[in-house]
């Protein structure tokens, strides 16, 4: 049954986004992870269309936030402002912030100061927000599907690389190929539009969150991961010549839990029984590149992360 859901869901996605299909998955395993996002890309590449599509299909309620240098934190969790009542007095009202959704996309989340980025940070960790010191918590399903331009840095505020660890992913949309570029300009330039049907709900999206749960991680499995990620800590005896070389800081233990979590929602996706090495390696890229922070040696020689990360899971030359 869950392949099937996950089959229609596909299919629905692919009536409105062309190609891609490889960054739907990996955006279906963050969602069943419960995982926040971050979708890099040059602008035009369809990652907001992407976004609302599945928050469409999936019957979540979705909101949008554009991200820009003078937003404030209360533009994002919402405020309390005075209200006059019916009987002439006059009280605070809390109105709620667009963070009060299921499925939230932040526009050039770069854009935005770092006393914004903090008050986006505490509802993506603790699924809730706190206003003059009343907390009130989000409800579930609540994930972040977070854009940034890697193009444009002037007027930025790069996020903190503990706020790049919330994100469970990071992932790098390209470019389409020349036939899909074909197929977006015979979609989108003539009369009609298509658009998705809605499939679930959210009860239906927390259903599948749980049953990763379910799907076991076998010992050896479990094994690749740890050695994949002390790989990347160049003071660890699993450290190749390239990390120790190119290397600052290697990924910490989140980024162990997260490949865990990702492998076993990645092969409930694919319909297998348990999970697999195979798992561990598809997801390992979007898990790890944004962190493993490499040393000036790297920037110097042009040594990317995504490149010795590559060459850890076996992927690059």
């Amino acid at each position: 049954m869950i392949q099937g859901t996950v089959a229609d869901i596909r299919r629905e996605t692919a009536r409105v986004i062309v190609g891609q299909e490889e960054i739907v998955e990996q955006l279906l395993t963050s969602l069943l992870c419960k995982g926040h996002c971050l979708l890099v890309g040059v602008p035009g590449l369809a990652k907001t269309l992407l976004v609302s599509t599945l928050g469409r299909i999936l019957g979540l309620k979705f909101q949008r936030i554009q991200f820009t240098p003078d937003l404030m934190p209360t533009d994002i969790v919402g405020s309390e402002i005075l209200q006059n009542s019916a009987d002439g007095s006059r009280e605070f009202q809390f109105v709620p912030g667009p963070v009060f959704t299921n499925l939230l996309l932040a526009d050039e989340i770069n854009r935005t100061p770092p006393k914004t980025q903090a008050a986006l940070l505490e509802a993506m960790q603790e699924k809730q927000v706190t206003v003059n010191g009343q907390t009130r918590h989000l409800e579930e399903p609540f994930i972040v599907f977070a854009t940034q331009n890697p193009i444009e840095h002037e007027g930025t505020y790069p996020l903190p690389e503990a706020q790049l660890d919330r994100f469970f992913f990071q992932l790098n949309i390209g470019y389409p190929t020349m036939e899909e570029e074909a197929r977006i300009i015979e979609r989108t330039t003539g009369r009609s539009t298509t658009h998705a049907e809605t499939l679930l709900n959210a009860a239906g999206v927390l259903a599948l969150q749980d049953a990763v749960h379910d799907v076991p991680l076998p010992e050896p499995v479990v094994q690749e991961i740890l050695k994949l990620v002390h790989a990347t800590r160049p003071d660890s005896p699993h450290a190749t010549a390239d990390v120790k070389n190119y290397v600052a800081y290697g990924a910490g233990p989140r980024a162990s839990q997260c490949l865990a979590r990702a492998a076993r929602a990645l092969a409930l996706l694919r319909g297998r029984s348990s999970a697999s090495v195979e798992e561990v390696r598809a997801v390992a890229l979007p898990v790890l590149r944004h962190r493993v922070i490499a040393n000036y040696n790297a920037t110097g020689e042009g040594i990317t992360v995504d490149q010795l990360v590559s060459k850890l899971i076996g992927l690059g030359a």
